[in-house]
């Protein structure tokens, strides 16, 4: 299986008043194509700057970042993005908030073939019918599901989610996390996910890396052993316990503990 990233020895440091504040130091990671990776560690190791250098917002002070066998040197059209706060635009309808990227990366796109690719994903994720609403008008869970179309409306590479689903509730972001299965059967793409929550990186990931704490390397690699289309319950298995128990162990060490559970 081809990587689509590959991630060599990355080191980066801010630079703050105290001198350099070593974030990452020589993480290096691999994603195939088509995978859902899931990133955890513990908080302030690195997660969200890894996002900034995949997608070209950051250079690493050391190391290479390489995205489909191309060295990544600046920001890229063809990397989605969804965030924890959905940040559509609140002066535009959640169609036209869906087709934002469509109007930047593919300006010579016909508007009907926009708005037939924004509506199917719409569609897809149940907001059919509240194309026409302002985003204020609809639920934290809906709005991140708007968010989640207009991040993959342009087919990206790869998407890069970090903490989407941390600021709802356990009900709606398990209806989510089952939205997101649904959008990879159907419209398969690679993905790495930000998350400080171990069941969903089991219940969405292909393979769960556990970042050491700052600066970060990749202290371990899960890979899971599920079925692609796992339901809710699944989480309730044996084999995802054990695979629950196992990140957690790893999470301890991670923030410098004996690995024990107690």
């Amino acid at each position: 299986m081809t990587n689509l990233i590959d991630i060599k020895g990355v080191s980066h440091a801010y630079q703050t008043r105290m001198g350099p504040l070593p974030v990452l130091d020589g993480l290096s990671l691999s994603v195939p194509e088509g995978e859902f990776c899931a990133v955890v560690g513990p908080s302030g190791c690195g997660k969200s700057t890894l996002t900034r250098l995949i997608s070209g917002l950051m250079t690493p002070d050391r190391g290479e970042v390489w995205l489909h066998g191309e060295k990544v040197t600046s920001p890229r059209k063809t990397v989605g993005m969804a965030f924890q706060n959905p940040v559509l635009l609140e002066w535009r309808s959640i169609l036209e908030n869906v087709i934002l990227p469509l109007e930047i990366v593919a300006p010579r796109m016909s508007r009907k073939d926009r708005v037939e690719r924004a509506m199917q994903l719409l569609e897809m994720v149940g907001l059919k019918g509240f194309d026409a609403k302002r985003p204020s008008q609809l639920s934290g869970g809906m709005r991140q599901r708007a968010s989640l179309c207009r991040a993959i409306v342009h087919k990206p590479d790869v998407l890069i989610m970090d903490e989407p689903f941390g600021a709802l509730d356990n009900f709606t972001r398990e209806d989510l996390w089952q939205t997101m299965r649904d959008l990879r059967a159907a419209e398969p793409f690679t993905c790495v996910l930000i998350t400080h929550d171990l069941r969903e990186s089991v219940f969405l990931g292909d393979q769960v890396i556990v970042l050491s704490g700052r600066p970060a390397h990749t202290q371990f690699v899960l890979d899971v052993d599920l079925p692609a289309d796992r339901k809710i319950d699944i989480l309730y298995t044996p084999k995802a316990t054990e695979m629950l128990h196992v990140l957690r162990d790893q999470i301890r060490i991670a923030q410098g503990r004996d690995g024990e559970l107690h």
